[in-house]
């Protein structure tokens, strides 16, 4: 028995999810069908029967005013073939029986119930080859029993078209649950399976553009089923700017690796014939060679860290942003020693700490700082400034160069993306790509505007709730 129903249950499991609805929908139909069925057929059973038993009863009534005072009294003739009702007369002495035959049967139970040792009861027996139902009760005030029988064959008749007639309805409930079964999962199962359709054919096309076709009109609600399609298109339009972005990243990275490697391998060449070259063109040569070394490892390292999604939680700390302003413009003034680098922290802000990554929040302020000082005239002043502001830091970085131009303002976080005016500097831009991909990892939000008077502003905003 136990290896049949794992037998039954791994056929069960290995069926598709619409078999399985479409089984579990029909069988729980068809059980209530049949159910309702049944339990008609009880009922129907039970008030017929229970008519027949008034009808006894009633006829015993009725009896009773026309036998008063009779005695011992057979069976007529009517009972050898039963029509109409059939009345004895039974006394509780056997030796008082009346003379003729009996056509009804007596027992004991007919005699205790004469001698009044027995309440009135009901029995089902065949007459002259017919059904029939038999009523033995006393006579009051007598030791005689009264036996009424009726045939009942028109009840067994009535029984048995009703047991019909519910069985024919039964089977039409099962193939109407089987029906009614296959539309319910065929149609709930509508949207998940243009959900697997979807995906099969992006894992077959590599393709992230296709979408789940989802219901409109005013009278759509959303269901589950819809709110699983709409989350899955949200993925698909998240994994296809995810794969956009890789591939533009790729496609950048190799278009700016190309011309230091390039000049990288001219270097290299040109050492290798260092025995035709003067001591002053081989210093040229190794001074350029080292220069394009640091360039491609300072790009190299910029793509690794832009191709980092987010920080490691345990990484996270609290830090006080004052701080590592601080250190950010110490470090700007050795790397830019002609550059003048002033840093002014608000007193509310300079004890305030916030839950972040101190290399990659130090990366983001050199890299504002670098940026900004690139951009500086020789002696042209850097200024850094944190304030509070409710319910965040504010750090605004500013330069005196040319500014951002209209044009390129809405492109300054791109990567790769470098100005007109920037061509000649050097960098690789990524540096305010990374910027702002450390700002959104922390939940801050950082923007570019031209300053008043000229020049670049950069405004970082750290909330503190």
């Amino acid at each position: 028995m136990t290896g049949r129903r794992r037998l039954g249950g791994r056929w069960v499991r290995r069926r598709p999810l619409r078999t399985r609805l479409a089984l579990a929908a029909s069988a729980a139909v068809a059980l209530v069908a049949v159910g309702v069925c049944a339990a008609a057929f009880l009922v129907t059973r039970h008030q017929m029967n229970r008519q027949l038993n008034l009808s006894l009863g009633q006829t015993a009534t009725q009896q009773l005013q026309h036998i008063r005072g009779w005695g011992p009294v057979a069976g007529d003739a009517s009972c050898q073939y039963p029509a109409a009702a059939c009345v004895q007369i039974v006394p509780a002495d056997p030796r008082k029986d009346a003379r003729g035959p009996y056509s009804l049967p007596v027992s004991a139970d007919t005699r205790e119930v004469a001698a009044g040792t027995r309440p009135a009861y009901y029995t089902d027996l065949t007459v002259a080859g017919h059904p029939v139902r038999m009523f033995t009760r006393r006579l009051p005030h007598t030791d005689l029993a009264l036996q009424v029988a009726l045939r009942s064959d028109t009840v067994d008749r009535g029984v048995r078209q009703a047991a019909w007639a519910l069985s024919a309805v039964g089977g039409a409930g099962v193939l109407l649950a089987a029906a009614l079964g296959y539309w319910v999962s065929r149609t709930g199962l509508a949207p998940v399976a243009r959900l697997t359709a979807t995906a099969e054919r992006i894992a077959a096309t590599r393709d992230a553009r296709h979408r789940i076709e989802l219901p409109d009109g005013p009278d759509t609600h959303e269901d589950e089923i819809t709110r699983l399609a709409t989350s899955f298109n949200t993925m698909l339009g998240e994994l296809e700017e995810s794969v956009t972005a890789r591939r533009r990243l790729v496609a950048d990275a190799s278009h700016e690796l190309r011309t230091p490697l390039t000049a990288l391998r001219t270097n290299a060449e040109l050492l290798a014939r260092s025995a035709r070259l003067t001591d002053t063109q081989r210093d040229r040569a190794s001074a350029a060679l080292g220069r394009q070394l640091r360039e491609v490892t300072t790009l190299v390292n910029d793509l690794i860290e832009l191709a980092r999604d987010e920080e490691p939680r345990p990484l996270v700390e609290q830090v006080r942003p004052a701080a590592l302003l601080e250190h950010a413009v110490t470090t700007a003034r050795e790397h830019w020693p002609e550059i003048t680098f002033t840093c002014r922290t608000d007193p509310a802000a300079a004890g305030t700490a916030l839950p972040g990554v101190p290399q990659r929040l130090n990366r983001l302020l050199s890299n504002l700082l670098d940026n900004a000082a690139k951009f500086s005239p020789p002696g042209g002043p850097v200024e850094a400034e944190l304030t509070a502001v409710p319910g965040a830091l504010e750090l605004t970085v500013r330069d005196h160069g040319p500014g951002i131009a209209p044009e390129d303002l809405p492109h300054v976080f791109d990567r790769f993306y470098r100005a007109q005016a920037a061509r000649a500097l050097p960098g690789s831009g990524l540096g305010l790509a990374m910027a702002r991909q450390i700002a959104r990892a922390h939940g801050a939000e950082l923007t570019a505007e031209r300053a008043p008077g000229g020049g670049a502003l950069f405004r970082l905003r750290m909330p503190t709730g």
